[in-house]
């Protein structure tokens, strides 16, 4: 899997660990070897920005995802696929945010960047939170993978 990371936030973080942290949850949900990423970490005016053309929001978030391709997921071998490389598509980050939210949770920021990726990535496979119970699905699962991606990171 092609995952390409920007930290453009100015905010200095330990990118290897998203990575490592976006690896294993796309492995887990069976994402295509072959997908690619893009990861970009961004100042607090750009997420603004970003937030505001794309979402109507006001102000900077923590994370944004834009999917570019729904064919990302591998089914099994019961599924034929292109053997194209699937561009899954981009997570945006917000450091700053992430950094004042992981205060108020009582948790270290590399935490919530790390709980912010996984986010991402399963926006990217069509994950949602509009509803009840599309947000019990969505939390149970990243809360699964982050806690089996830091046991996993802990016992290695």
């Amino acid at each position: 899997m092609s995952i390409e990371i920007a930290n453009e936030s100015g905010v200095e973080v330990d990118t290897d660990a998203i990575l490592a942290v976006a690896r294993y949850a796309l492995d887990e949900m069976g994402v295509n070897p072959l997908a690619e990423l893009s990861i970009l970490l961004v100042d607090i005016d750009y997420m603004a920005e970003l937030n505001h053309r794309w979402m109507g929001g006001d102000g900077p978030t923590d994370v944004l995802a834009f999917p570019m391709d729904e064919g990302s997921v591998d089914h099994g071998p019961g599924e034929a696929g292109s053997g194209e490389p699937a561009l899954l598509g981009d997570i945006v980050l917000a450091p700053e945010v992430a950094a004042k939210q992981a205060v108020a949770a009582g948790h270290p920021a590399a935490d919530e960047l790390h709980l912010l990726t996984v986010h991402g990535a399963l926006h990217l496979l069509g994950y949602d939170h509009a509803e009840p119970e599309e947000e019990r699905e969505m939390f149970s699962l990243q809360n699964r993978l982050l806690q089996a991606w830091r046991a996993g990171r802990q016992a290695g």
